[in-house]
């Protein structure tokens, strides 16, 4: 039976060749660029340079989000990349380094330019009158003097803007606009479509999550929002394959000190009726929202802290909501000789759909 889960993208699984190699790497170092995960990055440079992204492009890319994630994050992320490309010349591998931009001529009015990209990407003439100063430098320095550099296109450059804008928490109005100005520099909605689950590989639910709402709204598609957990905090683990049969939907496990274990529950994913015998079950929410109901009662919401000790030879389930991920610990007390597990009868599509009404 397959888990209940919300429309997060529309066919998914067909959109993931949408995007080229090279975007993807593109895609991959800027979100991570954007996330300050340095380790994430150094990974995703080599995997973008192994799959032909020249140096020039990775280098361009990085400067291009200085506009919009800071200097901090870009000459960090510069940094990585340099170390990268240090590792593999000492290991013997010739990265491309690609074409640098082309010089722009003498006469080149860099406001002028940079008003038109801006109309163009916008769809429309923009004028920030409230900070004057600031549309100067959108026009003149960012859209004017970066985006002139032609070693990266303009939808290149609004696939590595829109991936950055995906991990700053605050700033979706800015994600909104810059995917319907992905849209008017010439990157294609399929494209679009393929960068969450990209993302979401590559930096995590959340900045995944940040996008499929923007593109939510720009392009109409169904999606209903998930709340997410922080992976850093709480461990998601490897999948639960062990215990795979008696899940409807994906969990996955992270074994903890002392004996308990982490269990992350994707959106919709519950485990099936059981009973433990000889042992009392105890469950600790730690992130996200799920439920855990008792055969012949009402479903009982666990959110962070909810402690449920479930006496032995009590047939229950645990599991996600339908709009959120789900993580608890757990550990058995009170074992007896002869302690066990009996797993039953999926938890239905029908019962499951009831829980919270």
């Amino acid at each position: 039976m397959a888990a209940i889960l919300p429309c997060l993208t529309i066919n998914a699984q067909k959109m993931d060749n949408a995007l080229t190699p090279r975007r993807q790497g593109l895609a991959a170092i800027a979100v991570l660029e954007a996330k300050g995960d340095q380790q994430a990055l150094k990974k995703a440079i080599a995997e973008a340079l192994d799959n032909g992204l020249t140096v020039s492009e990775a280098k361009e890319a990085l400067s291009h989000l200085y506009a919009y994630t800071g200097f901090p994050r870009s000459l960090n992320a510069l940094g990585t990349l340099k170390g990268v490309l240090d590792e593999r010349a000492a290991a013997g591998i010739k990265d491309d380094p690609g074409k640098e931009a082309d010089p722009l001529p003498k006469d080149y009015d860099a406001l002028v330019q940079g008003t038109a990209v801006q109309t163009r990407l916008s769809g429309q003439p923009f004028n920030y009158t409230f900070a004057p100063a600031t549309d100067y430098y959108l026009k003149a320095h960012l859209f004017g003097d970066i985006f002139a550099r032609n070693n990266l296109s303009f939808a290149d450059r609004e696939i590595v803007t829109v991936s950055a804008i995906s991990a700053l928490p605050g700033c979706e109005p800015q994600l909104v606009a810059h995917v319907s100005g992905a849209r008017n520099m010439g990157v294609s909605d399929e494209e679009l479509r393929a960068l969450p689950s990209l993302l979401e590989k590559k930096a995590g639910l959340s900045e995944a999550e940040r996008l499929r709402g923007a593109l939510s709204s720009v392009l109409g598609d169904p999606h209903t929002t998930v709340q997410s957990v922080d992976f850093s905090v709480w461990p998601k683990g490897e999948p639960n394959t062990a215990y795979a049969q008696y899940f409807t939907g994906n969990s996955y496990l992270a074994p903890m000190e002392g004996g308990a274990a982490n269990v992350t529950f994707e959106p919709g994913c519950r485990n099936h009726w059981h009973i433990h015998h000889k042992q009392v079950q105890v469950l600790v929410c730690v992130a996200g929202r799920g439920w855990y109901q008792e055969w012949g009662k009402e479903a009982v919401p666990m959110t962070p802290g909810t402690v449920i000790a479930i006496p032995a030879e009590t047939k229950h389930w645990h599991g996600a909501a339908r709009d959120s991920w789900f993580q608890h610990l757990t550990y058995h007390t009170s074992v007896q000789e002869g302690a066990s597990n009996e797993w039953l009868e999926e938890v239905s599509d029908e019962q499951y759909r009831s829980v919270g009404k």
